[in-house]
């Protein structure tokens, strides 16, 4: 049987190197890969597989997958998982202006890339359950469109940053009090006295949010064409067992104690494993049920899809068993 030419959308991660140097593969498909990430020329690979499905198999942000899914889109995923982020280290703040705790965020302007970001919508589903800071008790600023329309809760107040206005000066400045974000903001990265993180101890507090719920938070799946799989039911399993290989590979080149360009990466491997105790990027539905049934809860409570999905909504029917 010829093998099927797909395409492959991926971000330039060091977990997707055995994908670009070829070492790892899926059965019965010549892939044609894609490095494509989110910023810059050629970017913007979430809004080019929802709008064009440009893609045969594409990463693609979780938030936006489960509100295009959520409204009928022709996609569907397998249980691959290649982005995760925990909110906690991803909340910045004006240090000027007296916030020392995240219910210091009630009543303030709060800016966000978009309110359908995945750390966006983790982050506020956080705040609120974690944290006691409702909703609608604070000021939410976009920066960016949103990939997919959709209409906020009446008592929730979303407004877009004017054009024109730069997310980092308005940090510094104060006109925002805080930033949600999945990469830090500019001043942050050139040490600008006024900006910090919310929690001074953030690694402690991530730690604390794993022991209580048990998971490294999602941010991106891996999403393919229905038309395709439901043409040819076996790609969704062969991709599964590519992605599973490339993690095993991924893993083994981690035992080398310099492959990192952090000088003390394999201490920090070492403390890690001890600290989670198992695979925090565990593949498969039944790993990361809890951690997608909170994420899908966050995202009906944020008025960003009109009904709740169950997580085996979201994949394939022959990777419900994994």
């Amino acid at each position: 049987m010829t093998n099927l030419r797909l395409s492959m959308a991926l971000d330039h991660y060091e977990r997707h190197i055995p994908w670009i140097e070829g070492t790892a593969g899926m059965k019965g498909i010549d892939l044609n890969l894609l490095i494509i990430g989110q910023e810059g020329i050629g970017g913007r690979r979430h809004e080019r597989m929802l709008a064009n499905q440009e893609f045969d198999i594409c990463e693609l942000s979780l938030g936006s997958y489960v509100m295009a899914k959520a409204r009928g889109a022709y996609l569907t995923a397998i249980p691959i998982f290649p982005r995760r982020l925990f909110s906690q280290s991803q909340m910045y703040i004006n240090t000027q202006l007296g916030i020392k705790e995240p219910k210091d965020l009630i009543g303030k302007k709060v800016a966000l890339r978009s309110f359908q970001t995945t750390l966006s919508v983790l982050a506020k589903g956080d705040l609120a359950t974690e944290y006691g800071v409702p909703l609608d008790q604070v000021h939410w600023v976009t920066t960016a469109e949103e990939p997919v329309d959709f209409q906020p809760p009446d008592n929730v107040r979303v407004e877009r940053m004017e054009r024109g206005k730069t997310l980092g000066e308005e940090l510094v400045r104060g006109s925002v009090s805080a930033y949600l974000s999945p990469r830090p903001p500019k001043p942050y990265l050139e040490q600008a006295r006024e900006v910090g993180r919310l929690f001074s101890d953030p690694r402690k507090e991530e730690i604390s949010y794993y022991k209580r719920n048990g998971f490294y938070p999602i941010m991106h799946v891996i999403a393919l064409r229905t038309e395709l799989v439901e043409k040819n039911p076996w790609i969704a399993l062969s991709a599964m067992e590519g992605f599973q290989n490339a993690q095993k590979i991924w893993t083994g080149y981690m035992d080398d104690p310099n492959w990192s360009r952090l000088t003390w990466g394999r201490h920090y491997l070492e403390e890690e494993r001890n600290v989670f105790g198992g695979d925090p990027w565990a593949i498969g539905v039944e790993a990361n049920r809890s951690n997608l049934e909170r994420f899908i809860s966050y995202e009906y409570e944020q008025g960003l899809i009109p009904n709740k999905l169950s997580v085996d909504d979201l994949f394939f029917e022959t990777t419900l068993n994994s």
